[in-house]
């Protein structure tokens, strides 16, 4: 008989797309375990790019070295240090820039992001908090969709064991 494998708890997306499920979960590898920070992070992600990884700013669905101008991805890495870096770090780690896994790992090795990491790892925080550490990664200097978009993430987020 197999070991019984103990349960763990873990937060869910009700109602979220592949992309979306995969970022919770790899946000939770990642060590951000509460609920509002992961739903502030999914808020920006939404807001940027609807959580399409090749996306042009304006929409066009292109390849990473098909976007001439904007942002690009994710959390559309617009100025050429972001863009570029997609594109160098996406070739050392042998991924594609145009795909959800290469541009995750990517926000997470950035320098933005790393700044913000431990305290979005601190849990207890409201998504009003977590907005304010996430305007330093994003780069973005309004609240409107995006906070919206945090709580509707926060009400789809839930506790489940697995």
């Amino acid at each position: 008989v197999a070991p019984v494998k103990p349960k763990e708890k873990r937060l869910i997306c009700k109602g979220c797309n592949t992309n979306e499920t995969k970022t919770v979960e790899f946000l939770q590898k990642r060590g951000i375990t509460d609920k509002n920070a992961i739903a502030t992070i999914m808020g920006n992600i939404r807001q940027e790019s609807t959580f399409t990884p090749n996306v042009c700013e304006g929409g066009a669905i292109v390849s990473y070295n098909s976007c001439r101008s904007g942002g690009y991805g994710l959390i559309q890495f617009t100025d050429a240090p972001r863009y570029n870096g997609l594109g160098k770090f996406a070739a050392r780690i042998g991924g594609d820039p145009s795909t959800l896994d290469t541009q995750l790992k990517y926000i997470m090795y950035e320098s933005d992001w790393k700044m913000i990491e431990p305290h979005m790892k601190t849990p207890g925080k409201s998504i009003n908090d977590y907005m304010r550490l996430a305007r330093k990664w994003i780069r973005w200097g309004d609240h409107g969709a995006r906070t919206d978009f945090a709580y509707n993430y926060a009400n789809r987020l839930v506790l489940t064991e697995v």
